[in-house]
């Protein structure tokens, strides 16, 4: 990988920790949430619809869970958050403490995480609810995506392919290519902070792609 890649995630990796502290400050509240792919259960229905969401959500958006007994291991997925007002923390120890932060993120629209067997603590703060995802489940990927919409995982929510945003102002868009939803160092591909236009081609063999701050990106090839 060349210097620029590793600038680009030193850089957003400073600011994700730096987030976590002060996500709970305020936040302009507009609700960026992802495509419709990105939307489980959008269907108005009857009370059956409602009750097989409810029986989605594997636990709620505020607190701090045990992991074993609170929190299975798994992927987990939010979604619809409004801008940097969720954040996230996997943690291997429960003291609080910067050496036992594992991953963190502050997110806008969607988030996937896979919460560890080895992890002992999940810490969430002001996000929707999360609900249990099959992360080897296909789904009907779209072929375009909010700039600004967060993860969507490829193959499900967006088909691989190259990609065009446009219109970005100062290193404000962020891209990332990830082999995991794990969100350590080594779980990103390739990863950039844009001005102006960017083009990345997502493959196939990509777990998940996450955008932020990014002009809404379509499909060119």
């Amino acid at each position: 990988m060349g210097m620029k890649g590793k600038i680009a995630l030193s850089a957003v990796v400073g600011v994700v920790v730096i987030g976590v502290v002060s996500a709970n400050a305020g936040s302009s509240g507009k609700d960026s949430s992802a495509s419709a792919a990105h939307q489980p259960g959008g269907k108005k229905d009857s009370e059956g619809a409602k009750a097989a969401e409810k029986k989605k959500a594997a636990f709620g958006g505020d607190g701090d869970f045990r992991v074993g007994s609170d929190v299975k291991p798994g992927t987990y997925r939010t979604t619809g958050n409004a801008d940097d007002q969720c954040s996230w923390e996997r943690a291997k120890d429960a003291s609080g403490e910067t050496d036992s932060l594992l991953a963190n993120d502050n997110v806008t629209g969607t988030s996937y995480v896979t919460v560890k067997a080895g992890d002992k603590l999940f810490k969430s703060s002001g996000c929707k609810d999360w609900e249990a995802v099959d992360p080897k489940a296909k789904g009907t990927p779209a072929s375009s995506m909010d700039g600004d919409g967060g993860m969507f995982r490829v193959g499900a929510d967006i088909a691989p392919g190259t990609y065009r945003s446009t219109g970005n102002a100062d290193d404000s868009c962020y891209w990332e290519r990830t082999k995991d939803a794990e969100h350590g160092l080594d779980s990103v591909i390739a990863n950039d902070n844009v001005t102006g236009t960017a083009v990345v081609t997502i493959r196939s063999t990509d777990a998940y792609f996450k955008t932020t701050g990014c002009g809404d990106w379509k499909k060119t090839g």
